[in-house]
């Protein structure tokens, strides 16, 4: 058969298949006609109603394809006259006669995992390359059963796992589109080695390990579909929470699991996990290190445990013409019952009132004084509140963590034995009168936060705001968490299922672990972790990883670069500026980045030092440009923060001053790492200040 041919009678698969969508949904929407409810409908009704329409509107968004395609490729088994199509969705006919296979079901397994050596019952698999509805071209891979290319025609059959990569012609296609601001799934163009992970099992945690490009964050996000599906119950009710390192990363992902036909899926930074307000500060790097040492549990629990304290004199008030007495002793006693019987703190707070009651009662001499009327006649007497308030104060998070970092003497009490007096200093920070409610938190405090409301609980006036917890849990960037962080990610786990994704070489936070140990020892272990690496990188080319291998012996010793599937590609541009026109040649290199990639993205990527710099220089000549911070990468140009860059793809990237960003960041060389790996076609350096050492030697640019 003629190529053409096929790939007209593919088409008209497809084609086929997208009617057969369109009459599911059209299904679906029935359904709302054979529950209407009119206006005498019964209540029972009207709930069934409602629940009817949340299993509607829940199926429609399964079907939703946006802008991808439904189908992206068959599988020919060996012997058998049957095929299979591979899509986004499952999708049946009229009959109910299976069109396409949901890819996430175990028969599609072998569109991502058959290898020339293991061709897993296959006789052909096929790729196609699509634009929305309309098939482009597909890609044949024929695996050994008997015959040989000659025995069907003109198909332009390869070797599949030849290099390990399959389908690699789609795949290379899919690569070398423009960038749109959002991250895209990769569901067509899965690899083998990506395909082991997302398939994994449910229980224990799965790491991880991927360089620049290697594609971790979708294969996490696929990961999550893929659970979704195949354990539907429970997940679904139990949910699952994909955490980021910052806004604009959720922003960059957050159409991935809605094109998967996964909506429910929660995401959030730490910072959305706690109530209080968070500000967009940076913490001191001193700060921030001390904040995420996991001493600080124990600091927390011990500044707690201080406010939990016997009375300093005799309690004496008046009840009609008797004196009541609570003693020093008696108060000591009532501290210690409460510590033993009551779980969080704010809950043995009942118990220590309870107890004064009696003590009070007790100590009348003249007549019988029931503890009911005490706390009738004495609960709001001033010196019963200040008594009560001495010995087990109410607290929540806000007031406990700036009365301890509000008062040297308070952080010294907590933190005696635990915590030099430098890290003590660290700690401080002036209280001034803003009240603890209006505190605009940092990044850094949001585990301590959790941390004491694990401890406290509510209050006793409130219902019990158990934290919430979830079936899964996905964390990308975990090599930038501190174990503070970990250990209130691992506190939301219901049952240990995990997800953890990130690169040891592209660690920038205050804590940078030496492995994956570092971070396994604060998370759950109920099953043993299991630890992958990707080895292929996919979004950057060999030209532009070369530039950013010169940096890995400093930044990070004893860690490879993977390879690149884009064995070609542009030579990494070096720009030398004068000091004083630093902005303006960042602009002019800007101007002619957006012209060369056309449709794509540029990112100008700036230590924070330079930010307001550069953002007025590409005001001034003109350019039109977006601040991630605030509108995402929408922007044909769009300026970036440093800190912000990681986990992005831009067609091209501009780093500017390469010095300060390694002088500025906590680690400097690591972040200087992440930003010359973002580029999917062209990078750019521009700098005025010499180059760090392992960069010098550049290719430079008039």
């Amino acid at each position: 058969m003629a190529r053409s041919s096929e790939l007209e009678a593919e088409q008209a698969w497809v084609d086929h298949a997208y009617d057969c969508l369109e009459a599911t949904r059209r299904r679906v929407l029935r359904l709302r006609d054979l529950t209407e409810v009119g206006p005498g409908g019964t209540h029972q009704a009207r709930l069934e109603s409602e629940v009817v329409e949340d299993t509607i509107r829940a199926r429609m968004a399964q079907l939703e394809l946006g802008d991808g395609a439904l189908v992206f490729g068959r599988i020919d088994p060996q012997g058998s006259a049957e095929r299979f199509y591979i899509g986004r969705v499952a999708v049946a006919d009229d009959d109910q006669e299976p069109v396409v296979v949901d890819w996430r079901a175990p028969v599609a397994e072998p569109f991502y995992r058959a290898t020339g050596r293991h061709p897993m019952g296959l006789s052909r698999r096929r790729h196609f390359a699509s634009r929305g509805r309309r098939l482009l071209d597909y890609e044949d891979e024929l695996f050994d059963d008997g015959f040989g290319l000659d025995d069907i025609g003109d198909v332009d059959g390869v070797d599949p796992g030849a290099d390990g990569l399959a389908g690699k012609r789609v795949l290379l296609r899919a690569l070398e589109r423009p960038r749109t601001g959002r991250l895209g799934d990769i569901v067509g163009t899965i690899q083998a080695e990506q395909d082991e992970i997302i398939r994994s099992e449910l229980g224990g945690v799965v790491v991880v390990q991927g360089g620049p490009g290697t594609g971790k964050t979708v294969v996490a996000l696929h990961r999550a579909a893929y659970l979704l599906y195949t354990h539907r119950f429970p997940l679904e009710g139990q949910g699952v929470l994909v955490v980021g390192p910052n806004r604009l990363y959720l922003s960059y992902i957050d159409r991935v699991l809605p094109s998967l036909g996964e909506a429910g899926v929660e995401l959030a930074v730490l910072a959305d996990l706690v109530p209080e307000a968070v500000g967009d500060r940076r913490e001191r790097p001193e700060a921030a290190r001390v904040k995420g040492d996991l001493r600080m549990a124990a600091v927390l629990a011990k500044a707690v445990a201080d406010r939990q304290r016997p009375l300093r004199g005799d309690l004496v008030v008046g009840l009609g013409l008797q004196w009541l007495r609570c003693d020093v002793a008696s108060s000591r006693r009532l501290v210690e019952r409460a510590r033993r019987r009551a779980d969080r703190h704010n809950a043995g707070r009942r118990l220590v009132e309870q107890g004064l009651w009696e003590v009070l009662a007790r100590s009348a001499a003249r007549t019988e004084v029931e503890p009911a009327a005490v706390r009738e006649q004495l609960g709001r007497h001033d010196d019963v509140r200040a008594a009560l308030e001495w010995m087990w104060p109410v607290l929540d998070p806000a007031e406990l963590l700036r009365d301890l970092f509000g008062s040297r003497a308070l952080t010294r009490l907590a933190a005696a034995g635990r915590l030099d007096d430098d890290e003590q200093r660290a700690l401080y920070q002036e209280r001034g009168e803003v009240a603890a409610t209006d505190v605009r938190w940092t990044g850094a405090d949001v585990a301590l936060l959790d941390e004491a409301r694990a401890l406290l609980g509510p209050r006793p006036s409130e219902t019990d705001d158990q934290l919430r917890s979830y079936g899964h849990l996905v964390v990308d960037e975990a090599q930038d968490l501190s174990p503070m962080e970990l250990r209130m990610l691992a506190r939301r786990s219901l049952g240990g299922s995990m997800t953890v994704v990130g690169d040891i070489a592209q660690a920038t936070g205050a804590w940078a672990p030496s492995s994956w140990d570092d971070v396994l020892e604060q998370l759950p272990s109920r099953h043993p972790p299991r630890v992958h690496e990707l080895t292929v990188a996919y979004r950057t080319p060999a030209t532009l990883l070369g530039l950013a291998a010169r940096l890995l012996p400093a930044a990070a010793p004893g860690l490879a670069l993977p390879r690149s599937v884009r064995e070609h590609g542009e030579v990494p541009l070096v720009v030398a500026s004068e000091p004083d026109r630093l902005g303006a040649e960042v602009a002019r290199r800007a101007e002619a980045e957006r012209q060369a990639v056309d449709e794509g993205n540029v990112a100008v990527v700036v230590p924070a030092s330079l930010v307001e710099e550069v953002a007025a220089a590409l005001a001034a000549a003109g350019i039109d440009h977006g601040r991630a911070e605030t509108g995402g990468l929408d922007a044909r140009v769009t300026l970036v923060p440093v800190h912000l860059a990681k986990g992005l793809e831009l067609d091209s990237v501009i780093v500017v001053e390469p010095a300060a960003v390694v002088a500025e960041e906590p680690q400097g060389l690591r972040a200087l790492y992440v930003a010359l790996t973002r580029a999917t076609r062209r990078l750019t350096l521009v700098h005025a200040r010499p180059l760090p050492p392992a960069l010098a030697g550049g290719t430079p640019c008039p």
